[in-house]
């Protein structure tokens, strides 16, 4: 398969190609070589790169994992240790990205049984709450 331009990529990848665009200005995508009319001609392997980075995203890891993910991914010195490491982390920070939701719901629940829906937004606890005037 020869060189796709922008549109073809993104098209492939199921993504915008601002997106595209994006995944370059971060370091994500080498800029690709031009045509004389000042077109994109990305190559082949264009498309594998940004499938690994959309399935990474979607596993929760940020552009700056994904960029050091890319790096071990295109080194072939690197040991899957580190990459292992880094899966662990991302596992730590999703547990206690868990946790948290787990308290902000409890919080939220309690709130929603402190309010009857009755009487002033004022003196609605859950607003009272998030203005922290006072508990109820």
């Amino acid at each position: 398969m020869g060189a796709l331009t922008s549109g073809q990529v993104a098209k492939k990848c199921g993504i915008g190609v601002e997106t595209l665009r994006f995944y370059e200005r971060e370091g994500l995508l080498a800029e690709p070589a031009r045509t004389g009319s000042n077109y994109r001609q990305y190559p082949a392997d264009a498309v594998d790169r940004v499938k690994f980075i959309r399935r990474a995203q979607l596993l929760g890891f940020q552009l700056k994992d994904i960029k050091e993910l890319l790096a071990l991914r295109d080194n072939p010195d690197a040991g899957s240790g580190e990459v292992r490491a880094k899966a662990v982390a991302k596992l730590a920070d999703i547990d206690q990205r868990i946790k948290d939701l787990g308290a902000m719901k409890a919080e939220l629940t309690r709130l929603v049984a402190a309010c009857d829906g009755t009487g002033p937004a004022t003196d609605c606890p859950i607003i009272c709450a998030i203005d922290d005037n006072q508990s109820p």
